[in-house]
């Protein structure tokens, strides 16, 4: 009898200074909840009441949003050098450099295969193209009256110039009196 409490006790202190998970709960539970659905389509022999079938099918369908969530990504036209961090522009090229050949509106893709950086003489191969991310869903990129395709900086500098606007008019009433 000694020897089995003597066993638990070491048992229970063992669980004690177990390593704790890296993961945050938060990502814990979103883990159990996808587990719990997956076990629900699979075994839907046991009958589940009608809130926890709403939701379940309200995390499946955000679920499916969450998959359908792409960022569109649009160049700029701008390619930077990984070792120096020396910007071609395709609509300036590199004729304003010394020795500079490329005329400018030559993309990046036409240039010659020998061409080097100006600056740090590496080859074409390792320039990263610049590109904005546009958040939003792929499917609804094509609709309205292009506000879905616009950045970020974009739709802030509409809103904000507009606000701005706004306000002069709102101000130039008081001028007239």
């Amino acid at each position: 009898m000694k020897l089995l409490i003597f066993i638990l006790t070491l048992l229970t202190q063992a669980r004690a200074f177990a390593p704790t998970p890296l993961v945050s709960p938060t990502v814990f539970i979103l883990r159990v909840t996808e587990d719990a659905i997956a076990e629900s389509s699979s075994n839907s022999m046991e009958p589940m009441d009608s809130a926890s079938n709403i939701a379940m099918e309200k995390m499946k369908k955000a679920q499916e949003l969450r998959a359908q969530e792409v960022f569109m990504k649009r160049s700029t036209g701008k390619y930077k050098c990984s070792n120096c961090n020396w910007e071609y522009d395709e609509a300036k090229g590199d004729s304003f450099m010394i020795g500079g050949m490329i005329q400018p509106g030559t993309p990046f893709a036409e240039l010659p295969s020998n061409w080097r950086c100006p600056t740090c003489r590496a080859s074409k191969d390792s320039f990263i193209e610049d590109l904005i991310e546009i958040p939003g869903f792929a499917v609804n990129q094509g609709y309205g009256l292009g506000g879905n395709t616009m950045t970020s900086g974009q739709k802030n500098s509409l809103i904000f110039g507009g606000l701005f606007a706004f306000f002069l008019l709102f101000m130039a009433g008081y001028g007239l009196s």
